[in-house]
């Protein structure tokens, strides 16, 4: 049971205060963020499974690196930079295993049209540079804001701005029917 004490502190407190032996604090650090960094984390990667896995390494991270916070930054936008990586050294870990061009990713039955649509959303990312799927990732999907987009991803705003026009330029041709 967490403390109403920690439930009031701020984020940067709570870090704080971990950085300094409470063995409490970054249990609600965990706690708050759990759920948007899952979010993160299966956006990124598209799978449940990579996902969880990310997200635990991540928090594991976090819990072992906290004291690598600068407090230049939201603890939010520093720990979607670590679920970020996390998930990404997942997915560079992981070979294909089999040619995923002969297989129909929807079902033939199924006549959903936002179903048809997220998954060409999705297919339409898929073939994107990964800078620019991360930022339209992060700051359309989200709902992050330049600036926080771009200490997650360790760049200039001006790099996820035009990332971001690229990649809905790109998007916007992908989806366009033929």
């Amino acid at each position: 049971m967490v403390t109403p004490d920690l439930q009031e502190r701020t984020d940067h407190e709570l870090l704080k205060l971990h950085q300094d032996g409470d063995a409490e604090a970054f249990g609600e650090l965990f706690r708050r963020h759990k759920d948007r960094m899952w979010a993160v984390a299966l956006r990124t990667a598209r799978d449940p499974e990579i996902a969880a896995d990310a997200v635990q390494d991540g928090f594991i991270n976090a819990f072992r690196r906290a004291g690598s916070f600068r407090g230049d930054s939201a603890v939010t936008t520093w720990l979607h930079r670590i679920v970020v990586n996390a998930c990404l050294d997942r997915l560079r870990r992981i070979k294909p295993t089999s040619d995923i061009t002969d297989i129909d990713p929807a079902d033939a039955r199924d006549h959903h049209r936002s179903v048809e649509v997220r998954l060409d959303v999705r297919e339409a990312l898929d073939q994107l540079p990964e800078g620019q799927k991360m930022a339209l990732v992060l700051v359309d999907m989200h709902g992050m804001s330049v600036t926080e987009a771009a200490q997650v991803l360790e760049v200039a705003e001006g790099t996820v701005k035009s990332r971001c026009a690229r990649g809905r330029a790109a998007m916007a041709q992908l989806l366009e029917p033929a």
